[in-house]
């Protein structure tokens, strides 16, 4: 049975290997162009930063350098139901400096576009034991973010050995560039 998070709530990740499922519906009419969401994966290390460039995980680095997290590409539309984007990542093969993973996702030419998240509905992160294919919790987003382009959906961070989830829910309106040079 899959928890349902709120902001700020916390889940213990108990499976070694799992999915990270990201979903989202968009408003065509609002701006009369198409919409294009990105998800991106920061790996980190204890300093919050990134461990390496390679360990930024976006639709032009599908792939970390140990292939513990592995990234389904870019679906340039949120067309259908289910995930939008998946990335796969495995714990038993993870880099030990790698101690906190930040989930972010961005609207791709938002500020030429004229487009922000306040236009994106039904977006949810969840996350799914890859070996039983069970939803192990969600998290929806619910909040109006009018004028934001990126959010940072949540963080899966290693606490004293266990891996949990936070939902973050928390938007900015500089888009991919601000996260990149938060952690770099």
């Amino acid at each position: 049975m899959a928890i349902n998070l709120q902001k700020g709530q916390r889940e213990n990740i108990n499976a070694p290997k799992f999915t990270i499922g990201l979903g989202w519906d968009t408003n065509n009419t609002s701006t009369g162009g198409a919409f294009d969401l990105d998800a991106s994966l920061f790996l980190l290390g204890e300093n919050k930063k990134l461990v390496s460039d390679n360990h930024f995980i976006f639709y032009n680095n599908l792939e970390s350098p140990d292939k513990a997290v592995i990234h389904s590409g870019d679906n340039l539309t949120g067309d259908g139901d289910g995930d939008d984007e998946q990335i796969k990542i495995d714990l038993t093969k993870i880099d030990s400096a790698i101690k906190e993973i930040t989930v972010v996702v961005t609207i791709h030419e938002a500020e030429s576009r004229k487009q922000n998240f306040g236009q994106v509905r039904n977006s949810f992160i969840r996350i799914v034991n890859t070996e039983t294919n069970e939803e192990i919790l969600k998290y929806e987003l619910d909040e109006d973010f009018s004028i934001e382009t990126a959010v940072e959906f949540g963080r899966i961070y290693n606490r004293n050995g266990d891996w949990k989830f936070e939902a973050v829910g928390a938007g900015q309106r500089e888009g991919l560039d601000k996260f990149v040079s938060m952690y770099q």
